[in-house]
C-alpha cells in the first residue's frame, strides 16, 4: 500500500472544477474514490434549506438507506450542526453513528461553508481502522473550499 498522491488528484479536481462539467460533483466522489486506496465510500450531503434536514446528492460506492438526515443526528448531522469537520477513526466509539454498512470502521466528514455557512458537506466512510491523517483532513477540506460555488 502507498501513500496516497494528494497533489496529483488535488490538481486532478482543480481541473475537473475548471471544465465546469454537468457531473462535477459524482465525477470528484468518483475520483476520490478510486485514487485514495482508504475511501471506501465518498459523497455529498446538500443542506435542504428550511427542513433542517441534509439530502444526498452524488456518490460513489455502495448505495445507502440514508438518504435524508437530520441536522445534528449521526456524524453527517453533528457536522452540519457545528460547520467543523468531523475525524472519527473507529465509528463504533460515536453514540448517535448512523451505520451504512457493517464494514464502515471510519468516517471523515468535511462541511463546505459559504461565507460561514453550512451548505453541504463531503462524507467519507471508510473499511479501514483509523486511516486519516491530518494530510486527509487538509486535503478534504482545501478541496471543499473550491467547491462552495457548486451549491
Amino acid at each position: 500500500m502507498t501513500s496516497p498522491n494528494f497533489e496529483k488528484v488535488y490538481q486532478n479536481i482543480t481541473e475537473l472544477i475548471a471544465k465546469q462539467p454537468d457531473d462535477l460533483l459524482l465525477r470528484i466522489c468518483e475520483l476520490l474514490k478510486t485514487e485514495i486506496y482508504h475511501y471506501d465510500w465518498v459523497g455529498f450531503y446538500i443542506l435542504e434549506k428550511g427542513k433542517n434536514e441534509l439530502v444526498l446528492g452524488p456518490f460513489a460506492g455502495k448505495p445507502t438507506q440514508h438518504t435524508n438526515i437530520a441536522v445534528g443526528k449521526g456524524i453527517c448531522g453533528q457536522v452540519a450542526q457545528s460547520g467543523q469537520t468531523m475525524v472519527v477513526q473507529d465509528v463504533t466509539q460515536v453514540e448517535n453513528y448512523i451505520s451504512c454498512g457493517l464494514e464502515v470502521q471510519s468516517e471523515i466528514v468535511v462541511p463546505v461553508l459559504s461565507n460561514g455557512v453550512f451548505v453541504a458537506e463531503l462524507d467519507i466512510d471508510s473499511h479501514s481502522p483509523a486511516p486519516f491523517t491530518d494530510k486527509d483532513r487538509e486535503f478534504l477540506e482545501n478541496i471543499c473550499r473550491l467547491l462552495v460555488s457548486c451549491f
